[in-house]
């Protein structure tokens, strides 16, 4: 498995890196040596990777020494992380927004109030009784009477 290495389609660099280390882990006594292990975990990486790699290291990754690749390789696996929860948090907050628009469409917009006007009984003019010019301010005039006997 260790030879046969590849970088899988849509993995990131820091989990090919990690899968690569298992691989590593799982098998001890492997055999090879260190600069066969990056060589081969180098070419068994996407071409952007490669050149990101190759761009670390200001040229041909494998003509630097050993321990100066496994220094950019694992700071650019740091970077990956790093990016790769980035991305998935602002997937999270896509989806949630999303849900969020797709909800408020689905909400119809609320009834328009009506505005209340007053209509004056007496002449039917938009004002209410108890100012009508009409009756100049005497609406009910025949229940005058009754009104006066209940006043003290």
């Amino acid at each position: 498995e260790i030879s046969n290495f590849q970088q899988r389609y849509n993995e990131s660099f820091h989990e090919a890196w990690d899968r690569y280390k298992y691989l590593l882990r799982a098998c001890p006594h492997h055999g090879f040596t260190e600069f066969h292990q990056i060589d081969t975990f180098y070419n068994a990486l996407n071409p952007a990777d490669q050149d990101s790699l190759n761009s670390g290291a200001s040229g041909n990754l494998l003509e630097r020494r050993t321990q100066d690749v496994l220094t950019i390789i694992k700071n650019k696996s740091n970077v990956s992380k790093l990016t790769h929860a980035i991305n998935q948090q602002t997937s999270d907050v896509t989806t949630a927004m999303t849900a969020i628009l797709k909800q408020f469409q689905a909400t119809p917009p609320p009834a328009s109030e009506k505005a209340v006007e007053e209509i004056c009984v007496t002449c039917g003019g938009a004002h209410p009784y108890y100012q009508c010019l009409t009756a100049d301010g005497n609406t009910f005039l025949e229940f005058w009477d009754n009104i006066q006997g209940y006043v003290v």
